[in-house]
């Protein structure tokens, strides 16, 4: 049985989750990190010695950082053929380029916008700061609205796992309040496709913590 270490409102761990629904994979979830602690324990950091969120255990098989946990679920459990991961050069690459754009890039843009008006209370905000970083997220997300322009998911004819990463920080995106996000048609196109999948109504859409 595969063992999940995370908290459930970590769009980490919610890729993660999501993932492993659309390979039909049994899996068990450990609560960890933030309000529940664990991820600082030594039997922890035994696993993970960054003490981040999630770890995944599979037999006597660790791994840590998130998208790296979908490469390997993705190549150890799905089907020969998967639409998820597949295995041509090309396509995997351009595949990975947005995994690797996910965390460069956006994570590090998007995060102060979330914590500011997710997690920091309204009178301690930096409405300065905040209308800048929401400038600086936006576009990069219409990066991705012209990229998103004649196609039906990111890379392939196909969901695949750049559409796992990307669609769950567009959750985090499309759910804030009070954010003016401009006209992005192809981009709210391609959210409303995500929006349909049962792995994403699980584990993605839910309120932001």
């Amino acid at each position: 049985m595969i063992t999940i270490w995370g908290r459930a409102n970590s769009v980490n761990v919610q890729k993660v989750l999501w993932c492993c629904d659309e390979l039909s994979l049994p899996y068990e979830r450990i609560d960890a990190g933030m309000q529940f602690g664990r991820n600082n324990t030594p039997d922890y950091l035994s696993m993970n010695p960054t003490g981040k969120i999630p770890t995944l255990v599979d037999g006597d098989y660790v791994l840590w950082e998130s998208n790296s946990i979908l490469r390997y679920l993705a190549m150890q459990y799905g089907p020969p053929s998967s639409f998820l991961y597949p295995a041509e050069p090309k396509t995997r690459a351009r595949i990975d380029r947005w995994l690797d754009w996910a965390l460069s890039t956006l994570q590090p843009a998007e995060r102060p916008v979330f914590w500011s008006i997710v997690r920091t209370p309204e009178a301690a905000r930096e409405l300065a700061a905040l209308e800048r970083d929401v400038r600086a997220v936006g576009l990069l997300w219409k990066q991705l609205d012209t990229h998103l322009a004649g196609r039906f998911f990111l890379e392939t004819d196909n969901f695949t796992l750049a559409d796992v990463v990307l669609g769950a920080y567009a959750k985090r995106w499309f759910g804030l309040e009070g954010v003016e996000r401009g006209s992005m048609p192809n981009l709210e196109r391609w959210y409303l496709r995500l929006e349909h999948r049962p792995g994403f109504r699980k584990y993605v859409d839910l309120p932001l913590t």
